[in-house]
């Protein structure tokens, strides 16, 4: 046995290539993504299982992002002071033990509190393992930040094919869970060791609170920007496709299919666009897409047209985020984890208001025209990105 931890502690020593950093640290990534995505295929059979209306499924739905909110700035802190490879480790096995928990939901107390910590552990997991990615992009000279959530969006893909899957097999959500969970913990247990193993100093009085310089309320705006438009895609594609652009049933889905297709592939080379273009006009590029996409969408409300505007709004959003966050890690005035979690503070109100706000202008007005204001979304974020420095 001791020849046994005399192996590991000599193996945990030599020096790992940055590929190896960056496949183990997408594979969290992978897994994140995958974590989400099976809740999310599995809310309609929960919603069933505790009797849920429609609105009361909406007041229990909403405990998730007040405990993503919640976590923000501990997380930060946290991650600065024991460092991301030990708080992703946490996270992920708080996150994934937590959609068992939901599996096991009996009533709506139950639900709306471990909804919460889901949230919490959502967050907790997304600083973290983002924190590891700048960590893996200082190995490189070049974006790498884009690829890695190219990674949660292709989980996203897969982890909604086994819910229809476990959903078609009358698999119930609980036992459903527990597999998501053990795959989860299995990739952790063997990534583990080849995750980035130190992140860049933080000051030893780091507060909990920290409020965020210029270049990094540019970013956060940024985000805040683009995430109304992500936000409403998420929650309206389907609405705006059944109610303006008068799709049939089996085509309703159809806009938020691909929006999800050119986000997740968009994300691939938007790393390699970076190198070759230049932050700054990805980003400006990135906004113009979007903008364009949702005013095509809304000038000309048909089933080609409007997919190819929501397309256009996918490979809008795709790379905007990553982007900033690989700005955010870079910072010369806070810790990476501190900067992330200020940006996506920010910018997670935008995912927020985003849908809410589609609401609200609607009802005012028409869906048609909600849909042209959150455009000019896209315009804030092609200007705003003017500003952005890379370093």
């Amino acid at each position: 046995m001791p020849e046994f931890y005399s192996l590991m502690l000599t193996s945990a020593s030599l020096p790992l290539s940055r590929k190896t950093h960056r496949i183990a640290v997408g594979t969290l990534f992978f897994m994140l993504g995958l974590c989400f995505s099976s809740w999310g295929s599995r809310i309609p059979s929960i919603q069933q299982k505790l009797h849920l209306s429609e609105a009361e499924l909406g007041a229990v739905l909403f405990a998730l992002p007040v405990g993503l909110m919640l976590s923000l700035p501990f997380t930060g802190w946290l991650t600065s002071k024991i460092g991301s490879r030990k708080v992703v480790t946490i996270a992920l096995l708080l996150y994934s033990s937590t959609l068992v928990l939901i599996g096991m939901s009996q009533s709506v107390l139950h639900l709306t509190l471990v909804l919460f910590l889901f949230g919490f552990g959502s967050n907790m997991a997304n600083i973290s393992v983002n924190t590891q990615a700048v960590g893996v992009e200082s190995l490189y000279n070049k974006s790498i930040m884009a690829s890695f959530h190219g990674l949660w969006s292709l989980a996203g893909f897969v982890g909604a094919a086994i819910g229809t899957l476990m959903i078609g097999a009358d698999v119930e959500p609980l036992q459903h869970f527990f597999i998501i969970m053990a795959v989860i913990i299995a990739g952790l247990a063997i990534a583990y060791q080849y995750l980035w193993p130190k992140d860049a100093p933080a000051p030893a009085d780091q507060p909990l609170f920290v409020m965020p310089d210029k270049s990094l309320m540019g970013l956060g705006l940024i985000a805040f920007c683009s995430l109304i438009c992500e936000g409403a895609m998420f929650d309206w594609s389907g609405v705006y496709f059944q109610k303006v652009v008068g799709a049939q049933k089996a085509w309703i889905a159809a806009g938020y299919t691909a929006f999800m297709s050119t986000m997740a592939f968009t994300r691939f080379i938007a790393d390699w666009l970076t190198t070759k273009l230049g932050l700054k006009k990805v980003l400006q590029l990135s906004g113009t897409l979007t903008a364009v996409g949702l005013a095509i969408s809304v000038i000309f409300p048909h089933m080609v047209t409007a997919i190819i505007g929501f397309l256009l709004v996918g490979a809008g959003v795709s790379a905007v985020v990553p982007l900033v966050y690989g700005v955010a890690g870079k910072s010369k005035t806070m810790a990476p984890s501190m900067a992330l979690a200020a940006v996506s503070t920010i910018g997670f109100a935008g995912f927020l208001v985003g849908p809410p706000l589609i609401g609200m202008l609607a009802g005012l007005s028409s869906l048609r025209l909600s849909f042209a204001i959150i455009a000019l979304m896209g315009v804030s974020v092609a200007l705003l990105s003017r500003r952005v420095k890379a370093e």
